[in-house]
Parts: C-alpha cells; structure tokens; sequence
C-alpha cells in the first residue's frame, strides 16, 4: 500500500463548493483541500452550524480534509502594516482547521529575502512566529508554499522561525516554473519540514525574477510582465517535475501525507485533474 494519499483542491474544479466534494469523490480522491479565504468558505464567515454541515458533507463523501488553503494573497506577510490583519485572519484560519479536523493550513508569506537583516525578513519571521505559537497551542500546523525563494533560503527561513507547528507545503510546479530549481534536491533539503504537498506540473520557458513574478500577482500585473512568456503550468507528467525521483525522495525523507492536486489554468480542470489522478494511481502503484 502507498505511504501518499491522493487529494484534490475543491476549488480548482470551478465548481460550487458542495458541487467539487462530490466530484472529488467520483474522480477517486481520498481527500480534498479548499481555499478559506473568500466566497463561500471564508473563514470568519461560516457559523457554527455550517462548519458542521461542511464536515458532515466531506465525510459523506468519504474524503477527507487534507488541508485548508489559508493564502490572504497580496504579498504574504512582507509588509508589516498589513500583518495585524493577516495575523487575525491567518488564527481564524487555524481555528476554522480544528473544527473541520485538519491538521494543516497551507499559506504563501511572499518571498524570503536571503539576507536575514532585511527588513522583509524580519516582517515575515515575527508573524510566522505569532502564528506558529498559536498553531502549535491548536494542534495545527501553517505550512508555506515552495516557489518564490530557493529551497535553501525556505529551509533557513524555517530554522529561524524554530516552530514545529510552522513548515512547508511542497510545491515541485513553483520551483520550477519561477526557480528552475530542482524539486527533487527541494524535497530532501527541505524534508523534515514538510508537511503537505501539491501534485501540480510546469515548465520554465525564460529565466525570471521571482520577486517580480510574484508581485505582478500580488499587484495584479506588473507592465512589461508576460508571464505566459516566462513559464507555464501543464497537466501532471508534461511538464519538468521528475515524479519518479521526486515521489521516491518524498518517501526517502519519510512523508506520509498527501498529493494535493492543484489546477489553476486549462480549459476544462475537471478531465486535467481526473487524468493526474489516474497519473498519480499508476506512480504510486
């Protein structure tokens, strides 16, 4: 039997919540993530009725939740104005977890710097530390996103940080689209810190500045910013993750949870993410 579970992001399948559960369980998935933070499942705005009535809806399904995507978006926790804000939200999040009985909240906090005396990096480090504390008190674990920052700089960042409840949610697509970095050296660099991980495939057409990559989505667009010219995603297996090696690093380092696959573009999400599932079935065979 695999040590991986395959999970599905309800949301990448554009359809109404309840809509995405159900075929999440027809397509064959042990599990399920979805975003928290807008739309229907915001966080702050589901009751207590409705929290259970979600809850009762996975199960009936037979899935489970394998994580929250907890991303307030914008750029992360760099900017120390706004991380009053993401602080409260990023708990309610963490709150919302334990009622759904999730033990793992995946967010992007923008990217590292390298230098540990830039002001960013102490912006980011305090709300990591804040939020992890109040993680670790609930059981929970807040794991960032891989992509914007080499897996060096992350694992630095992590070890500043000195939280267990604070980790990593892997994503072999980002490190190579924005990085071209290699996923399967990310895995075993990066290994005791991970906690979830995104199935999700891509190929780097042009070398590119992740801190401008990720502020023109922050911003909504930086001009003279293609980013269609840089990189793209593409279904599991077409693009540049080795999965051989990377599944295989995955388990060298001892992770035992989840292939969360993620379909942010494509015409039709719905045959893109049964086709990874069947993908991931046949690797994991």
């Amino acid at each position: 039997m695999s040590v991986f579970k395959i999970g599905v992001m309800v949301d990448s399948f554009r359809l109404p919540i309840a809509d995405g559960v159900r075929k999440a369980r027809e397509i064959g998935a042990h599990g399920m993530q979805v975003y928290v933070v807008d739309g229907e499942m915001r966080a702050e705005n589901l009751n207590a009725a409705q929290r259970r009535s979600f809850k009762q809806l996975v199960a009936d399904n037979g899935l489970e939740i394998s994580a929250l995507c907890g991303d307030l978006g914008g750029h992360g926790f760099q900017i120390a104005a706004e991380n009053e804000e993401k602080i409260r939200r990023s708990k309610a999040i963490v709150d919302l977890a334990v009622d759904l009985d999730t033990q793992v909240v995946t967010t992007h906090i923008g990217v590292v710097p390298n230098n540990p005396n830039d002001p960013i990096f102490k912006n980011q480090l305090l709300v990591c530390q804040d939020i992890g504390a109040y993680a670790m008190e609930r059981g929970v674990s807040f794991a960032i996103e891989t992509g914007p920052e080499t897996a060096e700089v992350l694992a630095r960042f992590l070890e500043a940080v000195d939280c267990p409840a604070i980790g990593v949610n892997m994503d072999p697509a980002n490190l190579v689209m924005v990085l071209n970095d290699d996923p399967v050296k990310a895995v075993y660099t990066l290994g005791k810190y991970i906690k979830h991980t995104h199935a999700k495939d891509g190929v780097q057409l042009k070398p590119c500045d992740p801190v401008q990559v990720y502020a023109s989505f922050a911003e909504g667009g930086i001009e003279g910013l293609n980013i269609g010219e840089l990189f793209n995603e593409v279904p599991l297996g077409e693009g540049a993750v080795p999965w051989d090696k990377y599944l295989q690093a995955l388990r060298d380092v001892g992770f035992k949870g989840y292939l969360t696959i993620e379909r942010e573009v494509g015409e039709n999400p719905v045959k893109d993410i049964q086709a990874a599932v069947e993908f991931l079935k046949q690797k994991l065979a």
